[in-house]
């Protein structure tokens, strides 16, 4: 099945596996997480746009990747790029970003950039779906959000919340005075790992596998 992808500035679309959501029944949290962030960010660019600014971030622009050391990724997140570099990816960019993945060192680029773009964009973080730059492009080695902060996107506090909601069942949190309790005490925020400190030789033996 062919992904579905954000339409540019239109409405997201949520991604869809039924046959993977049925074998996997945390994939749909992931998706669900990931369709409110899409939701909320999309509703922020253009609330920009109509102040006349204009998005920066672009296929290729890839500045954020090399620079942001420290990019947070959740359990669930973690779950879902083993799943989808071990069965969605295409072969033949997965034999290519295997040897990328057991040689990363920690503190470098994001492990899954390839030929400057994101191999893995449909299922990039949270984090990364957040970070949206507007009117220039991010110059090498530069972190936005340092330099100009003025020009970095600030998620809607009210979608980012839905999202790390949406992840909530998958660690258990299943009625509503649990997911109250759990959002109230930040337990997603909480249980984040650095992206590029991960030991991503991991995954690449599980390719071999």
């Amino acid at each position: 099945m062919k992904l579905k992808k954000k339409a540019a500035y239109g409405k997201p679309q949520r991604l869809k596996f039924p046959a993977e959501e049925v074998a996997n029944n945390w994939l749909g949290y992931a998706f669900d997480a990931y369709y409110r962030a899409d939701a909320g960010v999309a509703k922020a660019i253009q609330q920009e746009e109509r102040n006349g600014r204009k998005l920066a971030c672009a296929k290729g622009c890839s500045s954020c990747c090399k620079s942001h050391t420290t990019i947070p990724i959740f359990p669930l997140e973690l779950l879902g790029l083993y799943w989808y570099v071990s069965k969605i990816m295409p072969a033949a960019t997965r034999n290519r970003l295997k040897p990328q993945l057991e040689n990363h060192a920690a503190g470098g680029a994001c492990p899954f950039l390839l030929d400057g773009a994101c191999s893995v964009h449909p299922m990039r973080p949270l984090a990364c779906r957040h970070f949206n730059v507007f009117d220039q492009v991010c110059a090498e080695g530069e972190d936005a959000f340092h330099t100009r902060r003025e020009d970095v996107l600030t998620p809607l506090k009210s979608h980012q919340d839905a999202a790390y909601e949406a992840m909530l069942p998958f660690h258990g949190f299943t009625t509503a005075e649990q997911q109250q309790a759990a959002m109230q005490h930040n337990y997603i925020q909480h249980q984040a790992r650095v992206l590029q400190e991960i030991d991503w030789a991991h995954l690449a033996a599980r390719i071999s596998g």
